[in-house]
């Protein structure tokens, strides 16, 4: 795959705290070579190897943008990691997940349609003024499913096969949907930090995933990749 340049500026992500983990009682032993000190308790990430994997990731979500495959934006544990996935995903036209991971989401993908294509209905019934035609008891029991659904498929309403890859904020707390991915074969790309297991993902940028300004650096750089790749069609990766 042909290298492109991100310019991933070591002192951004120093202000952007992206080399803060854990506390060094927390941490997974498998992360030791993605640290590089020690201090007031708590391990630090070298960020040349998350500028390294970083360009990678940015690499591939360039090479797969171009192809027009379909990427998945997941961060639901904090509001910090869900305001950002949001507006990322807004950004890049993706699909997203960031207020709570159903399980079976993709591994009962039959099950997932079937509540999309409910979601779909009562939203053109709301939108066509069908639903305020209704009994108001009636009407009442459709806008609350209608507010279920908006609430945990609203960011998958117009995904309609399974995505090509799937962008994990948090790794740890976002086990279950990583693990639907491992099931599937889909491909991840997953931040992690010092608490998680770097040999999960297909590929992992090591960075604080308790930081907004973490987060929103990571998942900038990302997105960018993702529009760079859709304005390069078809492009070749050799």
């Amino acid at each position: 795959m042909k290298r492109r340049y991100w310019n991933i500026n070591l002192e951004e992500m120093l202000e952007a705290g992206v080399h803060f983990g854990h506390d060094t009682r927390k941490w997974n032993p498998k992360m030791a070579p993605y640290i590089s000190a020690k201090r007031k308790g708590r391990h630090i990430t070298n960020l040349i190897r998350t500028a390294r994997f970083l360009s990678e990731a940015c690499d591939l979500i360039f090479y797969a943008a171009s192809k027009k495959k379909e990427f998945l934006i997941v961060g639901t544990t904090k509001k910090k990691a869900a305001d950002s996935v949001l507006q990322a995903a807004i950004r890049a036209r993706c699909h997203y997940v960031n207020t709570k991971w159903l399980g079976g989401m993709l591994t009962n993908w039959s099950t997932t349609k079937t509540r999309l294509e409910k979601f779909r209905d009562l939203r053109i019934a709301q939108k066509t003024g069908r639903m305020g035609r209704l009994p108001k008891r009636d009407a009442a029991i459709l806008k609350r499913q209608l507010s279920r659904l908006q609430r945990t498929l609203g960011g998958i309403k117009y995904m309609t096969k399974l995505p090509d890859i799937v962008i994990i904020v948090d790794q740890h707390k976002e086990y279950t949907a990583l693990r639907e991915c491992i099931t599937l074969g889909i491909p991840t790309i997953c931040l992690i930090d010092t608490n998680c297991d770097p040999d999960l993902a297909d590929l992992s940028i090591p960075a604080n995933d308790d930081s907004r300004p973490s987060i929103r650096f990571i998942l900038n750089k990302l997105v960018f990749a993702i529009l760079e790749g859709r304005s390069h069609p078809d492009e070749r990766s050799d």
